[in-house]
């Protein structure tokens, strides 16, 4: 097999302040109503910065790719990666899993990068409607695979802990490009093997 193609994938982010950030977790805190003079509370504005810094920091990673000399022509899947975030309307955590899916053309992808390029598009306030197409959107510009689906499956806090409360109500996004959307088969297979299809998954063709 021949030699892999790699490209660094690196998010560029603004510089971050972590001591402006706990000043004004602190003046949030204290307009809140909430004192900060007790001894597990006194910390709680710089565990808050690092916290959210952390939240908003992707890793670099490489996207490594191979020949496709086998010729390899049916669905690869990554099911059941762990996502997390954060809604970019309340700053509240939002998780669940994300199925990601491919129909290879003339390079296959290390299945590492699948998970990968998930955290590297949830880190950063989202929606996860968002989130979904930029997965996608992604990977069918560096791969050039034939199809591509995304599905995301989130429970989201700024949903089950405040507003309605709806408590163990999760929110399901789907994404499908090439085959993976025009061929009925193809996208069928996608949501049967990621676990999605039938009343579980409304937008199933």
């Amino acid at each position: 097999m021949r030699s892999p193609a790699a490209l660094r994938v690196v998010e560029p982010v603004g510089s971050v302040d972590l001591a402006a950030a706990e000043r004004a977790a602190a003046d949030l805190l204290r307009a809140l109503g909430i004192p900060l003079d007790s001894e597990s509370l006194q910390g709680t504005p710089a565990r808050m910065a690092r916290a959210y810094a952390e939240l908003f920091a992707p890793r670099p990673f490489d996207l490594t790719t191979f020949p496709n000399d086998e010729g390899y022509d049916e669905l690869v899947l990554a099911r059941d990666i762990p996502v997390r975030s954060v809604c970019e309307h309340h700053l509240l955590p939002f998780s669940g899993v994300a199925h990601v899916g491919y129909l290879p053309g003339t390079r296959i992808l290390g299945l590492s990068k699948l998970a990968r390029i998930v955290e590297y598009f949830a880190c950063r306030p989202q929606v996860q409607e968002r989130l979904t197409k930029q997965v996608a959107d992604w990977l069918d510009e560096h791969l050039r695979p034939r199809g591509i689906g995304v599905v995301i499956e989130a429970e989201h806090t700024c949903m089950t802990l405040r507003g309605v409360q709806a408590g163990g109500s999760r929110t399901v996004t789907s994404t499908m490009l090439g085959a993976l959307r025009t061929d009925p088969s193809s996208r069928q297979e996608f949501f049967a093997l990621a676990g999605a299809g039938g009343e579980r998954h409304p937008l199933r063709g």
